[in-house]
């Protein structure tokens, strides 16, 4: 019975444990702030912080449980898929979507047999394991690539390529992972891709129609603190990953246009929720990389330094340039953008969770694989992150600062039929100069109050809005919508939005919205 107890978690093991996961996620945050600054990619940080604590650190901590790394690092992806789908702006993705389509499948296809071939004949494995290898870092990662699109200024539609890919590609990179990793031989490759087409219309459908029903519910009840907005959302979202996954379809996938769905509904309290799911990103990603890096055992990875490097050589200058080339020659998109394409594809924690798989599988030589990919990303990512910037210059693809959209927070008066709506002027937003009437808002909809300066005022027509102005709009429930269409539009494209083509028209601005 003692010893029994003594394998429990006590309140002092408690205790310890806390203390250790704080001054970690506190050390992680302050990680970010050095990563913004050099250029580094945050995840190397949190890998090294693992490293750090682990059995060739200085923590001494011994953890070789590839099954829970496997299980927390699913969780944490879902998360991170979700925090992604919300941030993702429709209108940047909708025109991507058919390029982001064939490089998930077409492009993750010619991706794994590049990088298979130049594993087997070239580092000199077996099938088996290259098919792995090269299954594994076919999947750019969303966590890596949404981290540097905050902080590179690339055009939209580059943007919303690279986005709508790391989203879509985890799924079909999964199957093939799973399926590689089955003992016995694969055969009838035919019905391997009817499967993965199976997996991700299920896991679309379901996302879709999670999405579209939880989206109408958020809109249509008004919870009684503001708080539950950004719980209920993120729960719609991760449902939408277990309910595909239940199904046989794919969870990745689902999760992902779950989210996207409901970042691009105008939901109440929407910046709230987007600020809430980007902190439990942020706790995903530590967590998980730290873990990952906890898992490794330094020691060992030095026999399998060189194949790496040119195994991640094959897949940087050679597999990936030519499934995005191939990939987008239909579509006609100029040398430029896919040379960007190409770079950009990073890799990070998604690939060394899904190399987990064959260890937990006990596939033979599956320690090998998940060393090979583990030093693979680490120096790719190492090489790719920090220069993304410096090609996008060179490229001229770089963008200056745009006029983002307009943040703008609902808080829904159920009893009053109406919502308050709340946002701020921000630097480059055309709304600077122009009058409270100049907006030309809807009937039923009116500015009530503006923010200057810490001092609020009941603003007059002829009242000059200003950069830096935290207005307050009050809007019944028909034309709420198009308020916030109104807000936007002139926020993008100035007072004479609507006359010049931006924004709804002025005879349409107090039109009652449809309802889906």
């Amino acid at each position: 019975m003692r010893a029994r107890k003594d394998q429990l978690l006590t309140v002092e093991h408690l205790n310890e444990l806390l203390l250790v996961c704080s001054l970690v996620l506190l050390i992680a945050v302050a990680a970010v702030r050095l990563s913004s600054r050099s250029g580094l990619p945050s995840l190397l940080i949190y890998l090294g912080i693992g490293i750090a604590i682990g059995q060739d650190g200085i923590g001494g901590i011994v953890f070789d449980n590839a099954e829970l790394t496997q299980l927390l690092g699913y969780a944490a992806l879902v998360v991170i898929l979700a925090e992604g789908g919300l941030g993702t702006k429709w209108k940047e993705i909708k025109p991507a979507l058919p390029q982001a389509a064939v490089l998930s499948t077409f492009g993750v296809a010619v991706s794994v047999g590049v990088t298979a071939a130049g594993a087997h004949y070239l580092a000199g494995l077996e099938w088996r394991q290259a098919l792995l290898i090269g299954a594994v870092v076919s999947s750019t990662d969303a966590a890596a690539v949404f981290s540097v699109l905050r902080s590179v200024p690339l055009p939209s539609r580059l943007t919303g390529v690279l986005e709508a890919e790391s989203g879509f590609n985890d799924a079909p990179v999964v199957i093939l992972v799973v399926a590689f990793s089955t003992a016995g031989p694969i055969e009838h490759w035919y019905v391997l891709l009817g499967e993965i087409a199976l997996e991700l219309a299920i896991g679309a459908a379901i996302g879709l129609a999670i999405g579209w029903l939880g989206a109408y519910g958020m809109r249509h009840v008004a919870l009684p603190a503001s708080g539950l907005y950004p719980i209920a959302v993120m729960a719609i979202a991760v449902s939408a990953y277990a309910a595909g996954a239940l199904a046989h379809g794919s969870g990745f996938l689902a999760v992902y246009l779950a989210a996207v769905v409901l970042g691009n509904a105008k939901l109440p309290h929407a910046p709230a929720t987007r600020g809430f799911a980007e902190g439990v990103g942020w706790i995903g990603q530590i967590g998980m990389f730290v873990l990952l890096g906890l898992l490794v055992t330094p020691h060992n990875l030095l026999d399998d330094i060189v194949p790496a490097l040119l195994i991640g050589m094959i897949l940087t200058l050679v597999a990936r340039p030519l499934s995005v080339f191939t990939s987008l020659l239909p579509f006609g998109v100029p040398w430029r953008e896919k040379t960007l394409l190409s770079w950009a594809g990073l890799r990070g924690a998604v690939p060394i969770v899904l190399a987990t798989i064959p260890m937990v599988s006990d596939v033979p030589g599956s320690e090998t694989v998940f060393n090979i990919v583990f030093v693979l990303v680490v120096v790719y990512t190492l090489i790719q992150g920090p220069t993304l910037p410096w090609l996008a210059r060179r490229l001229r693809l770089g963008e200056g600062e745009e006029a983002a959209d307009l943040g703008i927070e609902s808080a829904p008066l159920e009893r009053l039929r109406g919502h308050l709506l709340s946002t701020s002027i921000g630097t480059t937003s055309r709304m600077h100069g122009v009058e409270v009437g100049e907006l030309r808002m809807p009937a039923g909809a009116a500015v009530t109050l503006v923010v200057r300066d810490g001092a609020s005022f009941v603003p007059s027509p002829t009242t000059v809005l200003r950069r830096g102005d935290e207005l307050l709009v009050v809007a019944t429930d028909p034309v709420r919508d198009a308020a916030e269409r109104r807000l936007q539009a002139v926020s993008q494209g100035g007072k004479l939005a609507g006359w010049l083509g931006s924004g709804a028209p002025p005879e349409e601005a107090g039109r009652q919205p449809r309802r889906g």
